[in-house]
């Protein structure tokens, strides 16, 4: 990769400080991942210096890449996305366990959202299914068991349904908090994105 040559000296130092921590950022990737991103990058801030007609050189350098981001912020999730790549295609432990260690935080936040979306669908299922099979579905209660859902065959007649139809509302009531538990999730989500 060519490096964008200034007139500027201070807009020369501002540019080779950002691209140099971008080189560190993204040094564990292969090197044509690498002189990807960075020619990538390199048209972006050339683009964007071209487009902008006022100020000088350096106000427009440094107003590119205060746009861009801190390198740690901007380009850890394509680092972690990049990564996870190079683990698909060569299967090396290494790759797989460093991809992982990069994706952890998503991949954790990504499972509890889809444990809290199987539970909304879980728990309609269950509202239609009270309405239908009234004697199958609910909240059974046996000498041992305790069981939410819905009983195919309703043969054991050691389970005995307590709830009636106050087992929809209690089921709404559940479905309300899990879809407020989803919106705290993603509010959190883009906090910790935000304070990257």
């Amino acid at each position: 990769m060519k490096n964008i040559e200034f007139s500027d000296k201070n807009t020369t130092l501002l540019y080779d400080k950002y691209i140099s921590e971008v080189k560190h950022m993204i040094s564990t990737l292969r090197k044509e991942d690498q002189e990807d991103i960075l020619m990538e990058l390199n048209s972006h801030i050339y683009e964007s210096i071209q487009h902008n007609t006022s100020g000088s050189e350096t106000d427009k350098i440094a107003e590119t890449l205060e746009r861009l981001g801190e390198p740690r912020k901007t380009f850890a999730q394509l680092i972690a996305d990049r990564k996870l790549q190079q683990a698909t295609k060569t299967f090396n432990p290494l790759h797989v366990m460093k991809a992982l260690s990069l994706n952890l935080s998503n991949g954790f936040i990504y499972i509890l959202f889809s444990i809290s979306y199987l539970f909304l669908f879980c728990f309609g299922f269950l509202i239609f299914a009270k309405l239908i099979f009234p004697r199958n579905t609910g909240l059974f209660i046996g000498e041992d068991d305790l069981f939410v859902g819905f009983i195919a065959n309703m043969t054991d007649n050691s389970l005995s349904e307590v709830l009636g139809y106050w087992f929809i509302p209690i089921i709404l009531l559940g479905m309300v908090i899990i879809y407020l538990f989803i919106t705290l999730l993603l509010r959190l989500k883009c906090r910790l994105k935000l304070k990257k």
